[in-house]
This record gives C-alpha cells, sequence and structure tokens, in this order.
C-alpha cells in the first residue's frame, strides 16, 4: 500500500457480509508486527482494554488523548496494513470535540476507529447524541480526505437496552455516516441471524470463546469479527503457564526460541 486513501478503500472493501473480515486485536507495535505477519490476514485492529492496560491504566478512556494518539501512531508505524483502532469514546464529552480528536486520530494513519455510544461505560448518548457524534468523526474524515471506516458500536443490549432500541441505535449510526454497526450483545445464532436482517447495513461483532463459531458467523452474514480484550487474554495465559513450568524448574518451553 503506498497511500493513506488506498489503505482506507482497501479496509472498507473487506467488509464483505458473509464473508467477514477477521480482527485479532492487538495493543501496541509488536503484536501488530507480529500479527500482520500472518499468512492471510489483511488489517490490524487495536483494542482499547488491551492498549490501556499495557499503559497501567483501565479502560474507558483512561489514557489521555495524547496517550492515545501516540499509541495509534506506533503501531501504524510498526506495519504496512491498514489500521484501525479502539477510539473509545473519541476522548470528548460532545460532537465537536469528537470532530477535533478524530482528525487527530487520522494525521496519525489510522483508516479505521471503533466509536461507542457508551457515556461513561454503563449508560447510553441519547440516540440523537450519538449518531450526531458519528456524524462528526465522518465529518472529520470528510475535511482529511481519508475515507475513514467507522465500526459504529451499539451497546444497548449489553446496557440494558431493548431490542428495538439496538436497532434504531444501529440504524441511525449507519444514516449518520457509520459503515458497519458494531453490536454488542448477540449471544446466538438467532440474535446474529435476526439483527443481519433488521440493520439497514454491514453488522460487525465481537468474539469470545463460547461465541457463535467463526463459520456459522460468516453463514449468518456477519461483515466483521474481532475479539477485543480476548487476545491479550489468550495471550496473558499463556505468558503466565510458562512462568509456572520455568518457576517449577520444567522443561524450557520451545517457544523460548521464537524469532520475532
Amino acid at each position: 500500500m503506498t497511500t493513506q486513501v488506498e489503505k482506507a478503500e482497501l479496509l472498507r472493501s473487506l467488509h464483505v457480509p458473509g464473508d467477514p473480515l477477521i480482527l485479532t486485536n492487538i495493543w501496541d507495535a509488536v503484536t501488530a508486527r507480529i500479527v500482520a505477519g500472518v499468512p492471510g490476514v489483511r488489517a490490524i485492529a487495536s483494542a482499547s482494554h488491551s492498549v490501556s492496560y499495557a499503559h497501567g491504566v483501565p479502560d474507558g478512556e483512561g489514557m489521555t488523548i495524547d496517550q492515545a494518539l501516540q499509541a495509534s501512531r506506533e503501531i501504524v508505524d510498526a506495519v504496512d496494513l491498514p489500521v484501525t483502532i479502539d477510539f473509545e469514546r473519541g476522548y470528548a464529552s460532545d460532537a465537536a470535540g469528537v470532530e477535533a480528536n478524530v482528525g487527530r486520530l487520522i494525521a496519525t494513519g489510522a483508516v479505521g476507529l471503533n466509536l461507542e455510544d457508551s457515556v461513561d461505560g454503563s449508560s447510553l448518548f441519547p440516540v440523537d447524541v450519538a449518531a450526531a457524534r458519528v456524524a462528526a468523526a465522518r465529518t472529520a474524515a470528510d475535511f482529511s480526505g481519508v475515507p475513514l471506516v467507522i465500526n459504529a458500536r451499539v451497546d444497548a443490549l449489553v446496557r440494558g437496552g431493548t431490542w428495538d432500541d439496538m436497532v434504531a441505535r444501529a440504524n441511525a449510526y449507519l444514516a449518520a455516516g457509520g459503515d458497519c454497526a458494531f453490536v454488542l450483545g448477540l449471544r446466538t445464532e438467532d440474535d446474529v441471524e435476526r439483527a443481519v436482517a433488521e440493520i439497514d447495513g454491514r453488522v460487525s461483532v465481537v468474539s469470545g470463546a463460547t461465541s457463535v463459531p467463526l463459520a456459522r458467523l460468516a453463514v449468518l452474514g456477519v461483515s466483521r469479527v474481532s475479539f477485543g480484550p480476548g487476545i491479550l487474554g489468550l495471550t496473558l495465559s499463556h505468558l503466565r503457564d510458562a512462568v509456572a513450568v520455568l518457576t517449577s524448574r520444567g522443561e524450557y518451553p520451545p517457544e523460548l526460541d521464537f524469532e520475532y
């Protein structure tokens, strides 16, 4: 890839209903490089929880905006693939702030972002306010000339909202300029199938160990699958197990010779 615009266009083209983009979330330059080096990987995505924990602060905008932008820059500079950044709530309380900060994010080289609709991790912005924040991100992208891929997060199902509220929010965010509705709380095949049918655009989901299998998500028409902080958990569990073996003076794990 030679330009940021081309990377953004590639990232958008990879969101195909029925042939979903699989994004293994990373948190720094070295994890980005390792994931990027795996055959078949087409794009890189950060997870805010993982990035925050790697910086020793809690998720939920525990980092400052400057720290978040520096983390994005380091990840983007480490790889040649398109990078989408989990940008939490845009590190801003209003739409104007979101627009300004998304412009700064694009300047780091990122070509996509996640944008949450929660106020503080427990309650949601009113739907019109949340949609205005998505529109602000799109305005920033239009001004920059980079066709930023906006993965608009919909937290209604995990924050006590109804199914109808989730669908209304998803469609409002897509109409405001979102490229994909990132719906949390789709726990069964029936949930996924119904969401894909009722949302007027592409649907993104997050998966874990007990989620609907990846092959079924493809059949059901999902466009994007990510794993959030689960990949950090996977990595840390392997580290913990290796530490236990070494501390007990056991056999050397063969991964000690892994070249990175």
